[in-house]
């Protein structure tokens, strides 16, 4: 990692630890603890925001440089010495409870609820870059469940020989779809490997054999994406997924740098295209959040909440 990229990622508020994983504070975990708004993953699936880690245990390593990413895209093909994944999440825990230290004497914040933010009950491996990237990835979720944590592993799909032999499989897991074609793939996702969309295509085929939950997320981007619901159709029946997430891109961060805030679905477009696509699919909305440009869809009846 270069010195300007970890000094960018510093600045950002990102807690690292090497030079690959990372942990920052969650927006929707402040919100929680000072306004009683929470995520929609809460209102989804039964996510406490105020008890999630949003870590990362490769910061600085993707397969895409995607337009719409609101991360600091500064990958570069480094010999890493990878830390090991009890270390990692040790490191990540001790950094959330530094970050939510002020929160404590907030008269906005209970003190139960800020002492429940201290022992993190959800690890949402996502934040940056691609973390099947990680080679101990198993290891990493093998440590959160032995501590009573649950996962949500968040990843592009271009790396389906490490989905294929992961052992633990994550509580969710989550494949972003953000393209309908090959060709809007490599304009809007910008590939940094020759067979992305082969590879994301293996994943789909793979899903339906791996005994977890998983979510297909479409990142819609007006202008860009949003529309060929048969197309994301036919992806989605072949992942057979147990839930579809159609979600806005939000102009933040920096993709500003490459799109517009135009380039931002309403939601009422969401919703649309949500409803169109659920009738291709034999799906129905089963939960919508308009604020944060989102909806969930699955099969009629389908229990959302994990716990």
């Amino acid at each position: 990692m270069t010195t300007d990229v970890r000094r960018t990622l510093e600045k950002q508020q990102y807690k690292m630890h090497g030079d690959h994983a990372a942990v920052k504070l969650c927006h929707w975990m402040q919100q929680s603890l000072l306004k009683g708004r929470t995520c929609y993953k809460q209102e989804f699936y039964g996510i406490s925001s105020h008890r999630c880690l949003q870590m990362t245990p490769v910061v600085n390593q993707c397969t895409h440089n995607c337009l719409f990413c609101w991360r600091v895209q500064g990958f570069e093909a480094t010999n890493v010495q990878w830390k090991g994944p009890e270390e990692i999440l040790d490191h990540c825990i001790e950094e959330q409870r530094k970050l939510v230290s002020g929160f404590g004497g907030d008269p906005r914040c209970t003190r139960e609820k800020w002492q429940e933010s201290r022992e993190p009950k959800h690890v949402a491996i996502s934040l940056s870059g691609e973390p099947t990237m990680y080679p101990h990835l198993a290891g990493f979720i093998e440590v959160c469940h032995r501590r009573g944590m649950s996962t949500f592993l968040v990843t592009n799909g271009t790396l389906p020989e490490v989905l294929e032999t992961l052992d633990p499989l994550p509580t969710q897991l989550y494949v972003t779809v953000a393209a309908p074609n090959e060709d809007v793939y490599k304009r809007l996702c910008v590939p940094r490997i020759k067979d992305g969309w082969e590879k994301l295509n293996r994943t789909l085929e793979l899903l339906p054999s791996l005994d977890t939950r998983k979510v297909i997320r479409h990142t819609l981007v007006k202008d860009w994406n949003v529309g060929w619901e048969r197309e994301y159709a036919k992806l989605d029946e072949k992942a057979d997924p147990t839930f579809v997430e159609p979600k806005g891109y939000v102009f933040v961060g920096d993709s500003r740098r490459r799109m517009t805030i135009d380039n931002m679905p309403s939601p009422t477009m969401i919703r649309e295209f949500s409803d169109r696509l659920g009738a291709e699919l034999g799906m129905e909305v089963l939960k919508e959040r308009r604020d944060s440009r989102v909806a969930v869809l699955g099969r009629p009846g389908a229990k959302l909440s994990l716990f």
